[in-house]
């Protein structure tokens, strides 16, 4: 998969709570409280690497199956391919059982002054090649904004609570 196709969204947010607080809602089965997309269209979520312990989840090597109706998704497959506690945690999805990359998630914590700088960026290859491309500019990546911005602050109202 060359970098150059795929589309980049990034956002960035300040939440008042220390990285460890914002680390534990980065498990990818605690996504569903503040992505509204996945508390509407996700079907299951499983871990098929083992989990004894909450920590488990966060380890690179971790992998998981979901199923999420709506928006292109269906069946994934997910892993997670970097992990620096507190700090950085990736997630790379594929289209289950197959080797096609759906997306790449890279989550990245920074303290800032009596609160964390927390950085999502969404790296995506659209389908359908050139047409694929077409939509994404017309408004793919415009709603993947808009969508990453909501989530931030839904994200942020819950810990700062």
């Amino acid at each position: 998969m060359g970098g150059d196709t795929l589309t980049r969204v990034e956002k960035s947010i300040e939440i008042k709570v220390p990285p460890e607080k914002v680390w534990e809602m980065l498990a990818l089965d605690r996504f569903q409280e503040w992505e509204e997309e996945m508390q509407k269209g996700l079907k299951s979520l499983k871990y098929t690497s083992e989990v004894r312990k909450p920590k488990d989840k966060y380890k690179v090597g971790t992998s998981g199956h979901m199923n999420i109706k709506g928006a292109g998704m269906g069946e994934l497959d997910f892993e997670v391919t970097e992990s620096l506690e507190n700090e950085k945690l990736t997630y790379h999805m594929k289209k289950s059982g197959t080797n096609q990359t759906m997306g790449i998630i890279t989550l990245i914590l920074e303290p800032a002054e009596e609160a964390t700088k927390f950085t999502y960026i969404f790296d995506y290859e659209m389908p359908w090649g050139i047409f694929g491309k077409f939509l994404d500019k017309l408004f793919a990546k415009k709603m993947s904004e808009k969508e990453q911005e909501k989530w931030l602050k839904t994200l942020k109202s819950i810990l700062e609570k």
